[in-house]
């Protein structure tokens, strides 16, 4: 059997956001946590804004309503951002 990462499918049954980080809680008892910084909108956002989010589709999907902005939990989890991690100094 060969592994495709593009056949993996995440979901969610809990997603918060503290300190400038989204976390989610997979099915499967994972916590995942990215910066807000690794998605545009996401920086930009207040605290509370970032504060708005939401899990839709059944937990496929992440929403911020205030923002106008949707991520799948999959690519949240798999690392597919946006923006690079800055460069360490």
């Amino acid at each position: 059997m060969i592994f495709n990462p593009n056949e993996l499918e995440f979901v969610a049954t809990r997603v918060w956001a503290a300190d400038r980080t989204v976390f989610m809680e997979l099915t499967d008892g994972r916590l995942i946590g990215f910066p807000a910084s690794r998605f545009r909108r996401l920086a930009q956002a207040t605290d509370s804004e970032l504060a708005g989010v939401t899990l839709r589709l059944g937990g496929s999907a992440l929403r911020w309503d205030a923002l106008d902005e949707d991520i799948t939990v999959t690519g949240a989890a798999l690392g597919r951002f946006q923006s690079p991690l800055p460069v360490a100094a």
